[in-house]
């Protein structure tokens, strides 16, 4: 057969690896055109209008970056078109001007404009024109100014560094050519806010009219090595685009790279690295344009001694696309210039053949899991993922997981229990267990670049994780364990983030996956995980945030005038002899962005408190009659101190609960599309209903309660395959652009075709 061709962008190879940019579950990588992607800095633009006496059209007016910081709309700059009379004028919308290669960019009938997704200069003029439908030589013109954003997050996103270590980091651009430049500073916050710790140096970034910017820069940590998270802030000329790496110093000595996941390993490989089918790319015209890859998550065994790789279904069979017997490589093709395996140019390593998969399209299955039986000596026989043993030389060595306590089933998840993943993207980090018994819907595709859906799947008793950078795109099939004994307690295969940027993912009961798979399998095999004794799991935490960031968020003013009238009310509760010895104005942590009503209560009665007041929610917090006197009382439950565990009879009756109501919660309400059961961060005694909310339809109304449970909402994008950022301009691209070489020949590496069927969320 003749070898596939590719799309190819940036000759360098040297350059392949920097630009390998994440996604949720499977990594999409676009060969054909940077996609837009939009990072954090949301600013205004203009609101300037212009009219030709019959109709105005604003704005007039604006700057705004190819990633559309600045535009007035979040992902698009919206425009509007209005009769000097009132009322809006019916108009045809077209575009002028743009770059020479980048475009113009799009714009549709109502108005959104795209800006292109790169350019060629420092800044381009794109001239947006409305003409009236009635008599089209009526026409009224803006001029927007284009300069170039980032190309892709900072790489890495997340890392550990421990005294004396120290730390690469790039930048890419959206640019060929031009004299545009990223910035980099160390900040406390990844909005560039505080001093931060340590230093950087930067080097000359890299430009050429072939290939897009780039720029590095080394971190250096402080002498006196500090336990904290700081950050690499990332800006680019005077637009107000940022991105960021979290980068968590430590007194361990821990140094910690996640792009050491991303390489070509020797073999045998460790797992907790990249890897996926080496069929895993969408072709056009026997031209790839994209290929996927995920996560190669750990090791199991029949009961005949066979090993297999385990990782997710779309990672490993391409969402039920795939024939058994399909070769699975390590690195994913994402990580290896979308080059399938017995291609030229080709650095895959062959470890396995795809053996048995759980079918999404099924409605007896309920996890997304699939299996390879492992190659001879292509993997380490005993089962170890990168990063999950002891710490030698400053380097956390490659260990398998713990397997004595359970056998090699694995362990049941626990409602707060710290656990630990090894993935592709965001390496080693650590988590808690914030939802059992969730039942979560996601969407599927049949192509990389997710312009074909497959199905959408609703799962029940997943587990659900919550923890700041915990994973990203790519880190799909990742096995999350214990840290306090390493025993695998889920596959990992969806996630997110929520609109205070924590880390949202979701994972499947590790006992289940295996008994579901031995099912499957049939002929009396059962599988186990291939491990060792049980031993602890080295915690990499880049900070929970959840309740830090709910109580960060500012009030509007209805939600303060709310909080204040329903203050007024709870004042008729103080009873000292029934336990609640004060009140107080505050947030919510359940419900982030509304008030709540503080309730101190005696810490050594048990109280009877109201979940809401006058329809406000309340925070129920233990403290002393001195503390409330004296105005030092908390303002959450969890601050200075570890929440209670939670009764297992309020967890019991809360499933059950959850069980009777999931489904028609789901059905009654288009935006819910997960439920599940946690603890109430407003009332840690007490259960809470876990509700994931489309962040793009929240209702108006959030109730406090359903039949009597407290809710806790999680905002956030609709999962499926895909990682979603809701900060900044809360639009990520589905898919990542990925810099090939040059074609032999004469091949233009400008000559870029527009991405295939790249919608923005």
């Amino acid at each position: 057969m003749a070898p596939l061709t590719k799309e190819r962008l940036i000759p360098s190879k040297a350059l392949k690896d920097l630009l390998m940019l994440p996604r949720w579950l499977r990594i999409c990588v676009v060969l054909l055109a940077p996609a837009l992607l939009a990072l954090a800095g949301c600013g205004g633009s203009s609101s300037s209008s212009t009219s030709n006496g019959a109709f105005t059209i604003s704005p007039g007016s604006g700057t705004i970056d190819t990633n559309c910081t600045g535009c007035n709309n979040g992902s698009v700059e919206q425009f509007a078109a209005t009769l000097s009379s009132g009322g809006a004028a019916a108009v045809t919308w077209s575009l002028s001007g743009g770059d020479a290669r980048g475009g113009k960019g799009s714009i549709t009938s109502g108005g959104a404009y795209t800006p292109p997704g790169f350019l060629t200069a420092d800044s381009v003029k794109v001239t947006v024109t409305a003409s009236l439908v009635s008599n089209p030589s009526s026409t009224a013109s803006a001029t927007l100014t284009i300069t170039p954003g980032f190309l892709q997050p900072l790489s890495p996103e997340n890392a550990a560094v421990g005294a004396g270590g120290t730390l690469t980091i790039t930048g890419v651009l959206a640019e060929a050519g031009g004299t545009t430049k990223i910035n980099y500073t160390v900040a406390d916050t990844a909005t560039g806010s505080g001093g931060g710790q340590g230093t950087v140096v930067a080097t000359p970034c890299v430009i050429s009219s072939s290939a897009f910017t780039y720029c590095k820069v080394t971190y250096t940590p402080p002498l006196a090595m500090p336990n904290t998270a700081t950050y690499v802030v990332g800006t680019v000329g005077t637009s107000t685009s940022k991105t960021a790496t979290e980068i968590l110093l430590n007194t361990a000595g821990v140094s910690s790279n996640p792009l050491d996941h991303e390489t070509q390993l020797p073999t045998p490989v460790d797992l907790g690295s990249s890897g996926g089918n080496n069929k895993d790319y969408d072709l056009s015209n026997n031209t790839i344009t994209d290929c996927c890859g995920g996560t190669l998550g750990s090791l199991v065994q029949d009961n005949n001694g066979t090993q297999y790789i385990l990782s997710n279904n779309h990672v490993l069979a391409r969402s039920d696309q795939a024939s058994v017997g399909e070769m699975i490589v390590q690195p994913g093709l994402i990580d290896d210039n979308c080059t399938p395996y017995g291609q030229p140019g080709a650095a895959t390593t062959p470890v396995g053949v795809l053996t048995t998969y759980l079918p999404l399209s099924s409605n007896s299955t309920d996890a997304d899991a699939a299996i390879a039986a492992v190659d001879s000596g292509a993997v380490n026989s005993s089962g170890a993922i990168l990063e999950l043993g002891a710490l030698q030389g400053g380097k956390l060595q490659a260990a398998p997981p713990g397997i004595s306590s359970s056998g090699g089933k694995g362990e049941a998840a626990v409602l707060n229990m710290k656990i630990a993943k090894s993935g592709r993207t965001t390496g080693l980090t650590c988590a808690s267990i914030a939802t059992v018994s969730l039942n979560v819907q996601v969407s599927y595709y049949t192509d990389c670049a997710e312009t074909k859906p497959y199905v959408t799947k609703t799962f029940t008793n997943q587990i659900g994780i919550s923890g700041n950078q915990f994973s990203d795109a790519g880190d799909s099939g990742s096995l999350v364990v214990d840290t306090t004994n390493g025993e695998p307690v889920g596959l990992f295969f969806a996630g997110g983030q929520d609109n205070s940027g924590n880390s949202i993912g979701v994972a499947s009961p590790a006992p289940d996956v295996l008994d579901e798979l031995s099912k499957q399998m049939g002929g009396g095999r059962t599988l186990t995980f291939a491990g060792t004794t049980d031993h602890g799991v080295t915690c990499l935490n880049y900070g929970a945030g959840t309740v830090e960031a709910a109580q960060a968020r500012t009030l509007t003013d209805a939600e303060k005038t709310l909080t204040e009238q329903a203050l007024t009310q709870a004042r008729t509760l103080v009873d000292p002899s029934a336990g609640i010895l004060g009140v107080a104005s505050g947030k919510s942590s359940d419900s982030p962005g509304q008030g709540a009503v503080i309730l101190y209560v005696n810490p050594n009665m048990t109280v009877k408190t109201p979940k809401s007041v006058d329809g406000v929610r309340t925070v129920v917090i233990p403290a002393t009659a001195q503390a409330v006197a004296l105005g030092s009382a908390p303002q959450t439950p969890f601050e200075g101190s570890t929440p209670p565990a939670l009764p297992a009879a309020a967890l019991s009756n809360a499933i059950a609960l959850k069980q009777q109501v999931a489904e028609s919660l789901m059905k009654q309400n288009p935006a819910y599309f997960g439920v599940g059961v946690g603890q109430s961060y407003d009332d840690p005694s007490q259960a809470a209903l876990v509700i994931y909310v489309d962040r793009t339809m929240v209702p108006a109304n959030l109730p406090a309660t359903v039949n009597g449970l407290r809710t806790r909402y999680v905002i956030m994008e609709r999962l499926h395959v895909t990682r979603f950022y809701a900060k900044g301009l809360q639009r990520r691209s589905r898919c990542s652009l990925q810099p090939t070489a040059a074609k032999p020949g004469s091949f233009d590496l400008l000559d870029l075709h527009r991405p295939l069927g790249l919608n923005l969320f």
